[in-house]
């Protein structure tokens, strides 16, 4: 098990963002918004921006390293990568800067993510990446939440999966929301009548059920277990962070199988595996939802209910802190604080491994957070406490 030697070696020790944004209102280009995330990152860990030696981003980043380096003051760069896959791949990009770290090739990484509409360029260019493909344009399908929707009506159809499930998981986000002042929806009212009567978006989804399109930048700061000791934070420790695609999964043009799957089909029991621990020892988790149905789905292949017993398990109650089995997206998730492809997920599960979140679950020691599912390319990661090492 090659994700189990990495077990605890890198920990987060900075996290920073700037505010969020309705898309297209920031007045500020994505490189900007990058820059003074990362620099808050720096300044939350104790680090002077300068030290950053790596830099690690989605697939489609556009503003890499060497782009940032004189703002930065960059001493020297020694490691830069993008993760292949699109929002599926954030958990993916930790666990390759913990890689740079483990083998000497970089002492602190910057792993972060930024997008804005400035100056029009919708955001759609950087999510889509030209991925539709002719198959889906003849039949009409030319956006992520007609596709995801697709593979959710699967879940609920064939798999008997309640479709209440996806209204509480938006009700759970923006309860937390409530509480978040960074967050976008934090003045959203959003009840079961409020959802129901919402406009569709694409069936089964509800406007509500959808994540938003932001101007904003996000980012963390790891550094190996060791330096982690000796900064300004306490540190969550990277456990594992694996990616990947099982078999009948990939780039197979809705194709996949079992159709519904959110992808995590063996990455999760990866996880799993390489950490030494379960679903039923996580205490608080923030699951990407790019659309609620695929939230769903990850939280079945994580293990944490099947789908005969998600009903049960994925009810508003138990969703939500601080007293919910599994709180969930205790900042307001990609519904309702921002979207910029998961990213802040990072900072919220930072968050409540500090015991800094808004939305606290006491002694929280373990702390999951999923990247986006329904990618040809998954990857998830788990953060803990120095008591779960």
């Amino acid at each position: 098990m090659v994700g189990a030697i990495m077990r605890g070696t890198t920990a987060v020790v900075g996290v920073g963002e700037t505010p969020w944004y309705k898309r297209g209102t920031s007045g500020e280009p994505a490189l900007k918004l990058a820059l003074r995330a990362i620099v808050a990152a720096a300044e939350d860990a104790g680090i002077d921006p300068s030290e950053i030696d790596g830099f690690v981003s989605y697939g489609s980043e556009r503003n890499d390293g060497q782009r940032m380096m004189p703002a930065l003051g960059t001493k020297e760069l020694r490691f830069g990568a993008l993760v292949w896959t699109h929002g599926g791949g954030i958990p993916g990009a930790l666990g390759l800067a913990a890689t740079a770290i483990v083998t000497g090739q970089a002492d602190v990484v910057a792993v972060y993510r930024a997008m804005s509409e400035y100056r029009g360029r919708r955001l759609r260019v950087d999510v889509a990446q030209d991925d539709t493909s002719p198959q889906h344009l003849v039949n009409g399908l030319d956006s992520p939440a007609q596709l995801c929707a697709l593979r959710s009506m699967r879940l609920i159809e064939a798999e008997g999966v309640p479709a209440r499930t996806l209204r509480d998981m938006a009700l759970a986000s923006y309860h937390h929301a409530k509480r978040n002042p960074r967050a976008i929806g934090r003045d959203t009212e959003l009840d079961a009548e409020t959802y129901e009567e919402s406009r569709w978006v694409s069936e089964p989804y509800h406007l509500f059920d959808c994540s938003r399109e932001n101007d904003a930048g996000s980012a963390v700061i790891l550094v190996s277990a060791e330096r982690a000791k000796d900064l300004k934070q306490r540190p969550a420790y990277l456990l594992g962070a694996p990616m990947g695609a099982a078999s009948g999964w990939g780039m197979r043009e809705e194709s996949g199988n079992p159709y519904w799957s959110a992808g995590f089909q063996g990455v999760a029991d990866r996880l799993w595996a390489d950490t030494g621990y379960g679903p039923g020892d996580v205490d608080v988790a923030q699951i990407y939802e790019n659309m609620t149905g695929m939230g769903v789905s990850a939280l079945i292949e994580h293990g944490f209910c099947t789908p005969e017993g998600a009903g049960e398990f994925v009810t508003f109650d138990n969703l939500i802190a601080p007293n919910g089995g599994l709180p969930i997206n205790t900042s307001g998730g990609n519904l309702a604080e921002g979207f910029i492809h998961g990213m802040s997920l990072v900072g919220e599960a930072v968050r409540q491994i500090r015991g800094t979140s808004t939305n606290q679950v006491a002694d929280a020691n373990l702390s999951l957070m999923t990247g986006g599912p329904g990618d040809p390319v998954v990857s998830t990661a788990l953060f803990a406490s120095a008591a779960a090492l």
